[in-house]
């Protein structure tokens, strides 16, 4: 860790601090932070069920005692205006901790550990020999937060203790509710005067649930619920399994399927998956779900993931229209409107990229079926924004005017390209070989003029210029690489490490500013990696890996900086994982039952494996060795013999199943 601070602060384009390393990985796949005497530190992290988000603040103060609150969202109760932020929030600040009675009197604590593990737990030792173990959670499918406790009397002697018995509720205006009036429940289990004999422990719990008024509350038991979270943890665990020599980098794949699974919620619409952040939920995005989270769905093997991303282009396609106006950039309100304040912004480039990569990938001829209208739709009006230059006009990108994009942007034109190339193998799965053969030609054509238009020395750098008049650098020049055009490879790969974007907090937006969002990162990342610099990229992306994971606010991929104060927002811990599964392996669907992988193993590194990758209606294992300056690939389908390889690291390797 410390030798990759260092290689950070050298390589760094502008001075930040890097962050302190809290965190260590324990041997059962998660990270424990043991408090120092004298540490004062505070962090947040989001977790989600299908019913309800919790934002948890958590921590040590300047006397030693607890930081502890959360802002629970329930995305499924509507408030007035029905908009993309109509969420019901609720912010809790109570400490049950600070209020339980040890022997006839109030006791101090002071937490011990932390430990993450989609679960969030605290030990903290209490005055009289007696310890408080806290864990916290969501449902897995009910709109309730759960804080499981633990009090252990380590004396031999017994002890009284008195758990305040506590049920309130708070009703909500009816005029601000879609569905009128919420009642929101804080509840104690197993409160009251106890006696705790001496090695012995009791538990209770503290449930925060909330509900239309109208419905009948629930009875909740927190070692059921807390099962439930932990089935669903080692469920996600046990597909898509990263091994190499990097504990760090695995541990930080595993959180990430975490994250990236845990944020789909059941509407009235059906499953949605959310970006989070206490703002965007019930709502899908053509970024955030169609062109990052949901190709990497097509490949995770969880059953949610791959119905949320169906559901989301099934919403999408119901906004195709003769007259080709765009579809919105957002669906909203579990379905119930749309938002489209930034215009097009290169959103049916986005669309019809993800559901080609998605239907490719999930292998599966009634799901690409489906998908057919949604992306031939996109592609159709891709070629109806096509300047005089051969390039895609939009009005924005995904970044909706943060920073300025032109009226042609490099974002939308690579997406594009992948929307006819991926479509164009689509089509040629499903026996449409002309218009196969129409988007391959239009793919070639827009990746020659993708060079001639965007092409340019740039703070001098022979790279892209992001729009016309552009004159700094910005990191989506990563996306050509992303997108396999290599013209510019090299030093596009120098300018996106350089001292002008690379920050010990990953790649700045634009140089010359202080904004990162991890998004552009993480794209960045699988880029550099697809392209063959895998050496040079390594310790950068390990050095990213341990500082999100282990370092100051973790353990997930974040949004951005200084907006949003770093939200782990859900959908870029999809584009964590698929930096490593499309960008280190080099993993790409051409068919049904067919597809190419690159991977290369970094400088010190024999082996690496990937198990249980859930594509084309199978199972894989794949496991790379290094033999002798070459490749050996095993390649194992479920009930079949394995494929044995040797590789010289050139051409990608294809596979037909």
């Amino acid at each position: 860790m410390k030798q990759l601070m260092v290689l950070a602060f050298l390589l760094a384009g502008i001075s930040l601090p890097a962050q302190q390393q809290y965190w260590q990985l324990t041997p059962d796949g998660g990270i424990r932070w043991t408090v120092q005497a004298g540490q004062v530190h505070a962090d947040h992290i989001e977790m989600s069920g299908m019913q309800v988000s919790a934002i948890v603040r958590y921590g040590v103060d300047e006397t030693g005692k607890m930081v502890f609150s959360r802002k629970l969202v329930f995305p499924m109760l509507r408030t007035i205006p029905n908009d993309t932020r109509g969420n019901l929030i609720k912010e809790f600040t109570d400490n049950i901790t600070d209020s339980i009675i040890i022997g006839g009197r109030l006791v101090k604590g002071r937490p011990q550990w932390f430990y993450i593990r989609g679960i969030l737990e605290c030990t903290t030792l209490l005055e009289k020999g007696v310890s408080i173990q806290r864990k916290v959670f969501p449902s897995v499918d009910k709109a309730a937060f759960i804080e499981y406790y633990t009090i252990r009397n380590n004396n031999t002697d017994a002890v009284a203790v008195h758990i305040p018995e506590t049920d309130k509720s708070e009703i909500t205006d009816a005029a601000s509710g879609v569905y009128g009036a919420y009642t929101i429940n804080y509840k104690v289990y197993n409160g009251g005067p106890k006696t705790l004999n001496g090695n012995s422990e009791l538990q209770f719990w503290v449930v925060i649930s909330a509900r239309k008024t109208f419905d009948e509350p629930y009875h909740y038991a927190a070692r059921y619920e807390w099962e439930k979270r932990l089935a669903l943890v080692d469920q996600l665990q046990d597909n898509l399994v990263l091994k190499t020599p990097n504990d760090t980098i695995n541990c930080m794949f595993a959180f990430a399927k975490i994250r990236a699974a845990e944020s789909i919620f059941d509407t009235k619409e059906g499953l949605m998956h959310g970006p989070g952040g206490g703002e965007y939920y019930a709502a899908i995005w053509a970024n955030d779900q169609a062109e990052y989270i949901n190709p990497f769905f097509a490949y995770l093997g969880y059953n949610n993931g791959i119905e949320s991303a169906r559901n989301s282009f099934r919403l999408f396609a119901s906004y195709i229209n003769p007259a080709f106006n765009p579809i919105p950039s957002s669906i909203i309100a579990e379905g119930a409107g749309y938002w489209n304040g930034a215009g097009d912004r290169g959103d049916q480039a986005m669309i019809g990229y993800g559901a080609s990569f998605f239907a490719l990938t999930c292998g599966d001829t009634s799901v690409a079926t489906s998908l057919w209208s949604l992306i031939d739709w996109c592609n159709a009006y891709l070629l109806r924004k096509k300047s005089p230059e051969g390039v895609i006009a939009s009005e924005s990108d995904e970044l909706e005017g943060r920073f300025p994009a032109g009226k042609i942007n490099l974002s939308t034109n690579a997406l594009a390209y992948a929307s006819f190339r991926y479509g164009a193998s689509l089509a040629a799965a499903l026996g449409k070989s002309d218009k196969a053969n129409d988007w391959k030609k239009e793919a070639e054509a827009l990746k020659r003029n993708i060079g001639s238009y965007f092409g340019a020395s740039v703070e001098g750098y022979n790279t892209y210029r992001y729009y016309e008049g552009n004159n700094k650098l910005r990191s989506w020049i990563c996306l050509p690489l992303v997108m396999d055009i290599h013209d510019r490879k090299d030093q596009t790969r120098d300018a996106l490490l350089s001292r002008h974007l690379w920050t010990t907090n990953g790649m700045l937006t634009q140089s010359g500013t202080t904004t990162f969002w991890d998004r552009s990162t993480l794209y960045g990342f699988r880029g550099l990696f697809r392209s063959g610099a895998t050496d040079t990229t390594y310790p950068y992306f390990a050095y990213y890996s341990a500082q999100r994971l282990l370092g100051g606010h973790v353990p997930y991929a974040i949004e951005a900086w200084p907006e949003g104060n770093q939200r782990h927002l859900s959908a870029e811990s999809g584009l964590y994982c698929r930096a490593i599964v499309e960008g280190l392996w080099g993993f790409d669907p051409v068919g049904f039952r067919e597809f190419t992988i690159s991977p290369k193993l970094p400088k010190g590194w024999e082996k690496m494996s990937l198990h249980k990758i859930h594509a084309f209606n199978t199972s894989l294992d794949i496991t790379v060795y290094r033999v002798r300056g070459k490749y050996r690939v095993c390649l194992q389908e479920a009930g079949k013999p394995a494929k044995m390889v040797f590789w010289n690291g050139i051409k990608p390797l294809h596979f037909v199943l």
